[in-house]
């Protein structure tokens, strides 16, 4: 979905037409809060200043085609600020799903008529699942891009109306500076080599506001930490390999929530179960965690219900306590469902917060801002599994669970090639199951079949870990055996003949032997023989050999031609 685009070089502020040393203000604002703020004297875009901007407005006022979808909200946040002469609050949200408010402000003296917006944020992680859902298969895919969500903001109300409150508290103090400290400040400006700070800007102002900038830059401290925490957290999540994904999605979920134990079940859509995926800080082994089936316990109750559980003390709540050789620390808890378009995905449980603290709304807020990432991660993890599946199944066969004709050629190139390389020997069977037809054709395909089985058992019953057996067609099977000469090659090829002559098979006794053979012929790698045709053919020709000797037995093709038969 996301591409490389650059947005159009940033022409929505002017901040040469604000009124001096602002600019700088209202950016240690904006940055301690982690929220957006414009200054605006009329429709934007443009601003006057834009500090904090959320990326995904800035996407929308830089594209000409999609600003008139902002035009009705923001776009006209000044008139309607001005208008109220007052704090007008956007809860109904914009079309992407933002929260703002507008403020009419005077600040710098003179006549103009300035409002400040702030906010630009999700409030609720259903708002931007949707507005996902518009950017990957909607009316805004031309506009996804990787800027598009450099800076996406997440916040609660509470933050927007602290924000506020502060915003108006600040220029009623900058407007009283700027009044009584007569025109020579007004038009003081910072100079560039100026640290670009909000005590400097302020206290050019006046020094009352330092005050207010320390307990600004004290919030700017906290906020940073969170901020960075949440910044890139797909990416944080997400990696090459699906168990990685999982351990990343806990690991990270524990480090932001401030937990010690954290557990990730993901919903099996085919037996209608909760399967654990990763786990950390759990007294118990996390493999040893059966399936959860949907509306059975916690995990159940809250997949099945799609809303999240958030308990400050269980014995206050009515839960169940939890059995005592979990040894948990606290009662508190959260479990929270993971969805994706309305479709169920998995559960997040995270236990036993630092200190002995509860968990509260303010962690099931910071679940809500991640939610949405953790999904799209769990989705790209599923992906991956599923297509090891399809790997998996393209290169075995379904029959005897053996690696396919395919998968064995594809290796025994690779082992020609090493051989060739660094001098190794290499050999390799053909195996071939004596009167397989008979034995078919008198007791039907499911015994047939049944032998087939039987034997690959026996294959893999006599091999060793580098070794490869396939089946390679009918009754057919091969070896490869890297790093083996024939004398080693023989020692396993016999080993195999006669456990399959040993085994018992259902109607064994009604072959021409009274039992089940098998015939085998074995090449080895030499200067001559040193193709995957040749040395495929030369098993091949001593496998026929082997059949017309009288079967049940092994027969080498090396140099010299055929050789060595055992019986």
């Amino acid at each position: 979905m996301v591409k490389k685009s650059p947005i159009a070089p940033n022409t929505q502020e002017h901040r040469e037409d604000a009124p001096p040393a602002w600019p700088e203000v209202q950016d240690g604002l904006a940055a301690a809060s982690g929220l957006a703020l414009l200054l605006v004297d009329g429709h934007q875009p443009p601003a006057l200043v834009v500090s904090n901007n959320n990326s995904i407005c800035h996407a929308f006022q830089s594209s000409p085609e999609h600003v008139k979808l902002c035009d009705p909200y923001c776009g006209v946040a000044h008139a309607e600020a001005i208008k109220a002469g007052g704090t007008v609050e956007y809860k109904y949200k914009c079309h992407a799903g933002l929260n703002c408010f507008a403020i009419p402000v005077e600040i710098g003296g003179g006549k103009r008529k300035l409002a400040v917006i702030g906010g630009r944020a999700f409030t609720k992680s259903v708002d931007y699942r949707q507005l996902i859902e518009r950017f990957r298969s909607g009316d805004l895919q031309s506009l996804a891009s990787d800027e598009t969500f450099a800076n996406v903001i997440f916040a609660e109300t509470q933050r927007l109306d602290e924000l506020a409150e502060r915003v108006e508290r600040t220029t009623d103090r900058f407007h009283a500076a700027s009044s009584n400290g007569s025109a020579k400040v007004a038009k003081t400006k910072v100079q560039p080599e100026v640290e670009a700070s909000t005590t400097t800007a302020v206290s050019v102002v006046k020094p009352d506001l330092e005050q207010e900038v320390r307990r600004l830059r004290g919030e700017l401290e906290q906020r940073s930490r969170l901020t960075n925490s949440l910044q890139h957290f797909l990416e944080r999540i997400s990696g090459d390999e699906p168990a990685k994904t999982y351990n990343a999605i806990v690991s990270n979920s524990k480090e932001l929530l401030q937990s010690e134990r954290a557990s990730l079940l993901v919903l099996k859509e085919s037996s209608n179960e909760l399967v654990i995926k990763a786990a950390s800080g759990l007294a118990t082994d996390p493999t040893k965690v059966g399936p959860i089936r949907v509306g059975e316990g916690v995990s159940g109750h809250v997949i099945d219900s799609g809303q999240p559980i958030v308990a400050r003390d269980l014995r206050l709540e009515g839960h169940k306590p939890a059995p005592p050789e979990r040894r948990y620390k606290t009662n508190s808890f959260i479990s929270y469902p993971i969805t994706i378009g309305g479709r169920k995905v998995g559960v997040l449980n995270v236990t036993d917060k630092s200190g002995g603290r509860a968990f509260d709304e303010v962690d099931l807020g910071l679940l809500e801002i991640i939610g949405p990432q953790v999904a799209l991660a769990l989705e790209r993890a599923g992906w991956q599994e599923r297509a090891t599946e399809f790997q998996l199944m393209s290169i075995t066969d379904p029959l005897t669970a053996l690696p396919n004709r395919r998968y064995l050629e594809e290796r025994l190139m690779e082992e020609l090639n090493r051989s060739k390389r660094y001098d190794f020997p290499m050999s390799f069977l053909m195996i071939d199951i004596d009167d397989f037809k008979a034995y078919n054709d008198k007791n039907g395909h499911q015994a047939g079949d049944l032998a087939l089985q039987i034997t690959a058992h026996c294959l893999k019953g006599g091999l060793r870990s580098a070794d490869v057996a396939s089946r390679y067609g009918g009754e057919e099977f091969c070896i490869l055996l890297p790093q083996t000469g024939m004398s080693e090659a023989g020692s396993i090829a016999d080993r195999i003949r006669q456990r399959v002559s040993t085994t018992h098979f259902p109607h064994g006794k009604t072959q021409p032997l009274g039992r089940v053979t098998v015939s085998i012929g074995v090449s080895t790698f030499t200067p001559l023989v040193n193709t995957s045709e040749n040395i495929i053919a030369a098993a091949d020709r001593a496998l026929y050999q082997a059949k017309n000797q009288g079967k049940d037995r092994v027969v080498f093709y090396g140099e010299e031609g055929l050789q060595n038969q055992q019986s």
